[in-house]
């Protein structure tokens, strides 16, 4: 027992205490922590109720307690009846913390407590240096802006400057899936900055952005995957826009978005926030709990979202370089990237590499490998894309680094610099439907037959590739181009005033096609009308195979060949 009449902590673990424990960003942090048994999570908040809720709904090998705690009250007193090794602050909003922001910080460094957070505020953290002299004498290591911004945008810039002698401009965002789930803090600090001035590096001078008013659009399509469709992104308050300038002092240009959805209430933000920018309204914060009920009720589309980083330089031979690093996270998975940089440093502490002590952002404390590392144990992938050669062939630009992992034969099929002949063998299959008979005949599809002959020429002429199609005399036309606007990142291919959006997607050492979309006279159609297709290449016996089927809502089966093709 100790003075305070308290047992002595159990040396063999480590206490982590989660303030915002049972909120969105600690409770998924300790979603993510609970499978290890050397951690003690003390979930704290001011409501004990719901920390013990939390942790009756929460199973793992981690050791869980419910703490009440009010980082209004005395801090240094209630630190050390808890007696954490670590303290992480969840909580938030960090751009609205009244008093002195820095209250719990403090008190952590007088009791050598170390300290994470996964604040957004950029002043908040860029502010956090002031605490460095204190911090390093009391040996405590304090650790500000533990999330997404900065942490992964700076370790994807770091993975993406290799070889670069000049960094120009850094562009990202995040794309949160319209399921995941966001916590009111979030919203209040979004509110707080909507329509007023955002501090940032423009044209190479300190400059001011307006935030949630100036947008940009972005697809995040990881080479090889499914893309996610063009984002809408918007001017965001967050920590890299200081930061990431102080690590590359060359930087020109530094902007940062979030593309939340459905686009029709981002939409509204972004008028919401034009009148405050215009005086017609004075902020946005009392709005916050009306916003937040808006964008977790009103929610539809891919359950999917993602995160991008772009960078603009050049070489040592002066000559321009983009690169671009993508990132794509499916159903729950997502939501849990804001809380891994703090997952990741309290893993690495467990191994016995403690963060050195100090006070600073946390931009070099993980590398994008590390990210990698918890990435692989869920449903999320990344990837870097360079900028496009136009004069490589339509595929390989598309697919970018993961063209390389195609087997042969899919390759020379599709690495077109000129013209290509091939021929093969086929089976057809058709609808026995009127409407299917008639659509079918409409794109000219050939007619039911097995074992036919079928040759194909592919042709480039200006940048698209002309397939011809001939199935025993029986062509058919189709063109493929890179796709543009709401296609792009796709493979858009055209039959006569129709086209369709196609995404490359690598598979199981098979290429797939998955439609994303499509129009007519340049007029988008509605998804629930369009046609439902499945269509892949593969090799067998080392030959190039091919399946396509396409279906009509209603109708049913329009056309389904299959086969092999060889270059003649």
């Amino acid at each position: 027992m100790d003075e305070r009449g308290a047992p002595p902590p159990d040396m063999s673990t480590i206490r982590i205490l989660i303030v915002g424990g049972y909120g969105t960003f600690g409770g998924r942090l300790a979603q993510l922590l609970v499978d290890e048994s050397r951690l003690t999570l003390l979930i704290a908040g001011r409501d004990r109720a719901r920390a013990e809720a939390f942790c009756n709904g929460l199973r793992g090998a981690a050791t869980l307690q419910p703490l009440a705690f009010d980082r209004e009250g005395d801090l240094e007193a209630a630190l050390a009846a808890a007696r954490p090794d670590v303290v992480v602050d969840a909580s938030g909003p960090f751009q609205a913390y009244r008093g002195d922001a820095y209250r719990l910080i403090k008190a952590c460094i007088a009791l050598g407590i170390d300290y994470l957070d996964l604040a957004d505020g950029a002043d908040f953290v860029d502010a956090i240096a002031q605490l460095d002299v204190d911090a390093r004498a009391h040996g405590v290591c304090v650790l500000s802006g533990v999330s997404s911004f900065p942490v992964l945008t700076a370790a994807a810039v770091r993975r993406l400057a290799t070889g670069m002698a000049r960094l120009d401009a850094v562009t990202a965002g995040i794309a949160p899936s319209p399921f995941a789930g966001v916590g009111l803090n979030v919203i209040r600090a979004i509110a707080s900055y909507a329509g007023r001035p955002v501090r940032l590096v423009r044209d190479g001078h300190a400059a001011t952005g307006v935030g949630l008013v100036e947008t940009r659009r972005f697809t995040i399509a990881p080479p090889g995957r499914l893309p996610l469709r063009p984002v809408l992104f918007s001017l965001v308050d967050v920590p890299d826009l200081q930061a990431l300038p102080k690590l590359w002092p060359e930087l020109k240009s530094v902007w940062m978005g979030a593309g939340p959805v459905p686009e029709i209430l981002h939409r509204t933000l972004n008028l919401l926030a034009r009148l405050v920018r215009l005086r017609l309204l004075p902020t946005l914060v009392p709005f916050a709990p009306l916003m937040h009920g808006a964008i977790n009720v009103l929610r539809w589309g891919e359950h999917r979202g993602g995160m991008f980083v772009a960078l603009a330089g050049a070489g040592a031979d002066g000559r321009p370089i983009e690169r671009s690093w993508h990132m794509v996270a499916e159903g729950d998975d997502g939501p849990l990237i804001p809380s891994m940089a703090t997952e990741a440093i309290i893993r690495h502490r467990l191994d016995g590499r403690r963060p050195a002590p100090g006070a600073r952002a946390a931009l070099r404390e993980l590398e994008l490998a590390d990210y990698e590392a918890l990435f692989a144990r869920r449903r999320i992938v990344s990837g870097v894309r360079d900028a496009a050669d136009a004069a490589a062939p339509l595929y390989r630009r598309l697919l970018g680094e993961a063209y390389a992992a195609l087997p042969a034969p899919i390759q020379a099929m599709h690495d077109l610099t000129g013209t290509l002949a091939v021929e093969g063998r086929a089976t057809v299959e058709r609808g026995s439907g009127v409407l299917a008979r008639a659509i079918a005949a409409l794109f000219g599809f050939p007619p039911a037959a097995r074992d036919i002959p079928v040759k194909v020429d592919f042709v480039l002429r200006d940048g698209r590739e002309i397939w011809r199609r001939d199935f025993a005399g029986r062509t058919f036309v189709s063109t493929q181009e890179a796709g543009q606007g709401r296609f792009d990142r796709l493979m858009c291919e055209r039959f006569g005033p129709f086209a369709f959006g196609i995404a490359l997607v690598c598979d199981a050492e098979r290429l797939t096609l998955v439609f994303r979309g499509w129009r007519a006279f340049g007029i988008p159609l509605p998804r629930a009308f369009a046609p439902r297709a499945t269509a892949f290449e593969a090799v067998d016996g080392g030959r190039f195979r091919f399946y396509v089927e396409i279906k009509l809502p209603l109708i049913g089966l329009l056309v389904r060949y299959q086969g092999w093709l060889a270059p003649k």
